[in-house]
């Protein structure tokens, strides 16, 4: 069986490795670990290893383990797509949401997080490559959302997240992340709560890092591939 420990410690060896290289301040950018498809006690190990922010794309999953690891106490991300019939189950179980991109949604989850909760941390998602298969606002539009977002009274905006076009070649990976980032910078100038940019995973994090990454989201480099 993998060491999840060992695979931690290295990932985050090359976080800080990225960092250096690419002249980021120690510490700037937060492991976020991609636990979908993951087995209850793979996840376990990595809390025990020091792993809090745990990300899941599919509602019913995600509940299933925030139920079995509640005495945890973990940080759940939702960063899969978002139907109208989800909403209610991430308002009420998650603390943060990387994949709102439509002002409809935005409107359900505020309306639905529970008022003894502290307010929901949103990051809007942007299809930055515009590819059909993907959810994700286009970067024309992500003010809108974004302005939705800040002014609904149980969400908290923190930031963009996004999905490029998979490349194998570093620069253009920089290329679309550089996107992201661009838009990110005009964004936070406005809305002063922004402070996360959510991009890079396992094949493409040091590009985004280079860029201006604050989370990278990593789930095969932790946990190995998921059972089919």
């Amino acid at each position: 069986m993998i060491s999840i420990a060992e695979n931690i410690e290295r990932v985050l060896r090359d976080i800080q490795r990225c960092e250096e290289l690419h002249g980021r301040a120690p510490g700037s950018v937060n492991l976020l670990a991609v636990s979908k498809k993951q087995e209850i006690e793979k996840i376990a190990a990595a809390a025990v290893a020091g792993l809090v922010d745990f990300g899941e794309n599919y509602l019913q999953e995600g509940l299933d383990k925030i139920r079995k690891l509640a005495d945890l106490n973990l940080t759940w991300h939702f960063i899969g797509p978002i139907q109208s019939n989800k909403t209610r189950g991430i308002a009420e179980n998650f603390q943060r949401v990387h994949s709102v991109d439509r002002v409809n949604i935005a409107k359900r989850l505020s309306n639905q997080r529970p008022t003894n909760l502290a307010p929901l941390n949103v990051c809007v998602q942007v299809n930055i490559s515009n590819e059909a298969a993907k959810s994700g606002v286009t970067i024309q539009d992500s003010r809108e959302v974004c302005e939705a977002v800040n002014n609904l009274p149980h969400l908290n905006l923190r930031g963009l997240m996004a999905i490029p076009a998979a490349h194998t070649e570093i620069t253009a990976q920089r290329a679309s992340f550089l996107t992201l980032a661009d838009a990110y910078r005009r964004l936070q100038a406005d809305f002063p709560t922004m402070d996360t940019l959510s991009m890079g995973m396992s094949n493409d994090f040091e590009a985004a890092i280079a860029e201006g990454s604050t989370m990278v989201r990593i789930g095969t480099g932790l946990f190995g591939s998921r059972p089919s």
